[in-house]
C-alpha cells in the first residue's frame, strides 16, 4: 500500500476517433485479449498475461434496491479494505446518497453524502494521525470540496479559492448559497474540481479539471497556498487536467497530471515546474500507484499499467476501437462484453494488488479485477 510513504493511492489516505485509434496503436500490447477459463462464468474470466493476470468480477458492488447508480465516478479503499464509491447523482434527488461504502466482499455497508448529489466526482482516503478521512470534490452545480470522516461527518467544506485571483466574481458564494446558474456554470474562470493528491507535509493538491485547469496547493489545514497550470496546449498547461497523483517510485518524487483531452500524462517537479509529457493514451482519467506499478484508467476503454520507467507493461480490458466507434454504448449495457471495459473513469489498487474500476456509464458499474498470484 501507499499513502505519503509508498502506499497505494486510495489506501490511507468528445474526442476524435482518429486520436483514440492512434493512441491504441501507439501502446498496443499483444496477447492481452480476454480469455475464458474452463468454466463459463464471470468469476472464471481472466484478462492479462504473465505477472499481470486478473480475474474479472463485473458489477461486483451491488446497491440495495432503494438506491440506484447514477454514473459512477471514483473509488477509494480504506485500511480495513472497505471500498468507497462516489457517483455524480441527480441534482433533483436531494435525499439520495452520492457516496456508498462496501466491505471487502462487495456487501453494502452504509451511504451518505447527499450534499454532493448532482456533482459527485473525486474521492480519496487519507490517514491523518490515528484516524482516516475522506477527501471529496464535486463539480457541476456543487463546485466544492470537503474533508469528511469515514462515516460522512463533515470536518470542513470549501469552495473556489478566490484568493488565487483566477475565478469570476461570486464563484464561491453562489455555490455556497446554492444559487449556481447551470447555464453559466462552466468556463475557464469557473471552479469545477475533479481530484486530489496528497503531499508529504500533510498538505494536498486539488485539480480544477473542468474549470480553470489549475493545480491548487493547500497546506495541512486546508489553507490555499499557490497554483500552477491553466488552460492551454500542453507543456505545463492542459485541456481537462482531470486527475493527478504523486509518483514516488524513483529517488525524486514528481507530480503526474492526466491531460485528458490531449491523451497524455504531464510530469512536474514538486514546485510545479514542467518536466515532460508521456503520450499515447486514450482520454486518461486518473492515476494510482502500488509499488513500482502505475495504474491509468482511460475513458477510451482500457486500463493501462506502467512500470517505474513509465513503459506500458499491460493493457487490461481493452475495447478501444469498438467503444470509440459506437455512439451511445455507455447507455446500452446489453451490448457490453465480458472482460471488456466501456469507459473507465477511475481505478485504484488495494494492498493485495487487486484493482477496483469505476466506469462512466449511465447505469454505473464497479468491476473488481482480482489479482492472480
Amino acid at each position: 500500500m501507499k499513502s505519503n510513504s509508498h502506499f497505494p493511492r486510495r489506501s490511507f489516505l468528445t474526442t476524435s476517433v482518429a486520436a483514440a485509434s492512434a493512441a491504441a496503436a501507439t501502446l498496443a500490447v499483444p496477447g492481452l485479449a480476454a480469455r475464458r477459463a474452463a468454466a463459463n462464468n464471470a468469476s472464471d474470466l481472466i484478462i492479462g498475461e504473465g505477472d499481470y493476470q486478473f480475474r474479472v468480477h463485473h458489477n461486483w458492488a451491488q446497491l440495495p434496491d432503494k438506491f440506484t447508480w447514477q454514473t459512477t465516478h471514483n473509488v477509494a479503499v480504506d485500511k480495513a479494505g472497505n471500498l468507497y464509491v462516489i457517483h455524480e447523482g441527480r441534482a433533483n434527488q436531494k435525499d439520495h446518497p452520492s457516496i456508498f461504502v462496501f466491505d471487502s466482499t462487495g456487501k453494502y455497508v452504509r451511504s451518505f453524502g447527499a450534499q454532493f448529489q448532482g456533482g459527485g466526482h473525486g474521492i480519496e482516503v487519507r490517514q491523518d494521525g490515528n484516524e482516516e478521512f475522506l477527501y471529496v470534490c464535486a463539480y457541476q452545480n456543487i463546485k466544492s470540496f470537503a474533508k469528511l470522516s469515514l462515516t460522512g461527518e463533515t470536518v470542513w467544506q470549501q469552495y473556489a479559492p478566490m484568493e488565487s485571483g483566477k475565478y469570476s466574481e461570486g464563484e464561491d458564494t453562489l455555490a455556497r448559497d446554492g444559487k449556481v446558474d447551470m447555464k453559466k456554470a462552466w468556463g475557464k474562470d469557473k471552479f469545477l474540481p475533479t481530484n486530489f493528491a496528497f503531499l508529504d507535509d500533510g498538505g494536498f493538491l486539488l485539480v480544477d479539471g473542468y474549470g480553470a485547469n489549475l493545480i491548487h496547493r493547500y497546506d495541512k489545514n486546508g489553507k490555499w497556498q499557490s497554483c500552477f497550470g491553466g488552460v492551454g496546449q500542453g507543456q505545463g498547461t492542459f485541456q481537462t487536467a482531470h486527475g493527478l497523483w504523486i509518483d514516488r517510485r524513483n529517488s525524486e518524487p514528481v507530480i503526474v497530471v492526466t491531460d485528458r483531452a490531449h491523451h497524455t500524462l504531464q510530469r512536474f517537479k514538486m514546485d510545479g515546474t514542467y518536466i515532460d509529457t508521456i503520450s499515447g493514451f486514450g482520454l486518461p482519467a486518473n492515476i494510482d500507484i502500488l509499488g513500482d506499478l502505475m495504474l491509468v484508467p482511460e475513458l477510451h476503454a482500457r486500463i493501462s499499467l506502467l512500470d517505474k520507467s513509465n513503459k506500458v507493461v499491460a493493457h487490461l480490458g481493452a475495447d478501444v476501437q469498438r467503444v470509440v466507434q459506437t455512439k451511445g454504448l455507455r447507455e446500452r449495457p446489453q451490448e457490453w462484453q465480458d472482460g471488456k471495459f466501456v469507459h473507465p473513469h477511475d481505478a485504484c489498487f488495494d494492498p493485495q494488488g487487486n484493482i477496483y474500476v469505476a466506469e462512466w456509464v449511465a447505469t454505473g458499474r464497479i468491476t473488481k479485477l482480482e489479482k492472480i498470484a
